[in-house]
């Protein structure tokens, strides 16, 4: 069967642009309307995309002024979307950094079971400064002892998720026996950050646990996302860079003893689409006149933990020495790398760069036509720098709405996406195998 590409829909405000939330053609509702949520998802679900997915963050940013941050809690959200949908999966950020392992498999479990399997967790090891302090008052954890933690965590979600047989649960009333508590397991782990017993107070998740997905960039990311991650997500502003990610994870998945297949590569794209380049070049301009530098200047600052760029001059060019070293950055650290890549590369002024960053947030942009959009698509999924796209629309739902209606059909008469689903799990969309089970 031929190799056909995967597609996500990154949900984030009224678009991925800064400037979305203020341009007319952008939504009316309020991002804290679970309507908006539930309609979105319904049309992603008609242009026949593999899944929906919500990032999250645990304080209020500095900037909230210049534009909605935040959003309403997404595993909440997901609960509301899997009854107003029927076939598309639904991933959602938690962070290892402040939850309890216990407490996030037993949500995700919910709903994995609300949906009937079509629940992914987007495994973040937090960053942000200001979280920091909304659990326990405390600074911010380095990134190698995010990612040491992260690592713990996982052993014992993993054995929370597994330690209920597929069978164990009978509910005979005739008999009245309920479960085969021989089929049922304490996971008994003690370990560095963790104790927790076990087993889980539910039943095995109908996928047998819910796809993991990762957007680690950093070394110890790629290494966690080879071990782990069965979709991950990457920002990616060029396609050679796109492939040499795309090898140098396949290579580390193969390392670790994993099929290729079973790691999906998902770049960010976020297109502005419109029938003429003419067309799509003034929807650019607009949301650039509704830009807020300043505002760009400080969301750049959080990327780099707190790094005062106020000195800059927003018309001087740039050079990687006006940049703290992503080593020694306790935040964002892939994203760091990127933003000082582009800068090394390209050399622009402050204000270029925070332009071409009110874009997607250091993800790939594009302006122009449908059959442009579609022919950048199947470059780079040909050329081995992506498996599929997390789609990014800068504007909603106007963007995802010519998106379905102009680039589908085009990726579908070319072969490179399906015509219909095949599958109700959101494991049998992306291809995955389900787990394995020790009491198989």
């Amino acid at each position: 069967m031929r190799r056909q590409m995967h597609l996500n829909l990154f949900i984030h405000s009224r678009g991925h642009h800064e400037a979305s939330w203020r341009h007319p053609s952008a939504t009316p509702h309020s991002v804290y309307d679970v309507e908006y949520y539930q309609d979105l998802a319904r049309r992603a679900e008609a242009g026949l995309f593999d899944s929906i997915f919500f990032a999250d963050q645990l304080a209020l940013t500095d900037d909230v002024a210049n534009g909605p941050r935040t959003g309403l809690e997404p595993l909440t959200l997901l609960a509301a979307i899997a009854v107003s949908t029927k076939r598309i999966g639904m991933i959602s950020t938690a962070s290892t950094t402040y939850t309890e392992p216990f407490n996030l498999a037993r949500q995700f479990a919910s709903l994995d079971h609300i949906s009937h399997g079509r629940i992914g967790w987007n495994i973040v090891t937090s960053w942000l400064a200001t979280a920091a302090t909304n659990f326990g008052g405390g600074g911010p954890i380095a990134h190698a002892d995010r990612y040491e933690r992260g690592e713990e965590f996982m052993s014992v979600v993993k054995g929370l998720w597994d330690s209920w047989a597929q069978d164990a649960l009978i509910d005979d009333r005739d008999l009245g026996k309920y479960v085969d508590s021989n089929r049922i397991r304490k996971i008994n782990h003690d370990g560095q950050f963790y104790k927790v017993a076990g087993p889980l107070n539910m039943p095995r998740c109908p996928q047998g646990r819910p796809v993991l997905v990762q957007a680690g960039s950093s070394e110890t990311g790629r290494d966690f996302a080879a071990r782990h991650g069965e979709a991950i997500f990457t920002a990616q502003m060029e396609k050679v860079t796109a492939q040499e990610f795309y090898k140098d994870l396949k290579a580390r998945v193969v390392s670790v003893g994993r099929e290729t297949d079973q790691a999906l590569v998902l770049p960010g794209l976020s297109p502005l689409i419109a029938s003429t380049e003419a067309e799509a070049q003034r929807l650019a301009d607009e949301l650039g006149e509704l830009s807020n530098p300043e505002a760009g200047r400080q969301r750049m600052s959080a990327r780099f933990g707190g790094y005062d760029f106020s000195h800059l001059d927003l018309d001087a060019p740039l050079s990687p020495e006006d940049f703290p070293d992503p080593e020694t950055v306790e935040a964002a650290r892939s994203r760091t790398e990127v933003i000082i890549n582009i800068v090394r590369r390209e050399k622009p002024t402050l204000r270029q760069l925070l332009a071409k960053l009110a874009g997607a947030r250091g993800h790939h942009t594009f302006t122009g036509t449908p059959e442009q959009v579609a022919d950048l698509m199947e470059e780079w999924f040909n050329d081995k720098a992506a498996d599929g796209f997390n789609l990014m629309p800068p504007i909603l739902p106007r963007m995802l709405d010519v998106f379905v209606e102009e680039v589908v059909p085009i990726l579908q008469k070319r072969g490179l996406f399906r015509t219909a689903y095949e599958g109700s799990t959101l494991r049998s969309h992306y291809g995955l195998h389900e787990p394995s089970s020790q009491f198989d």
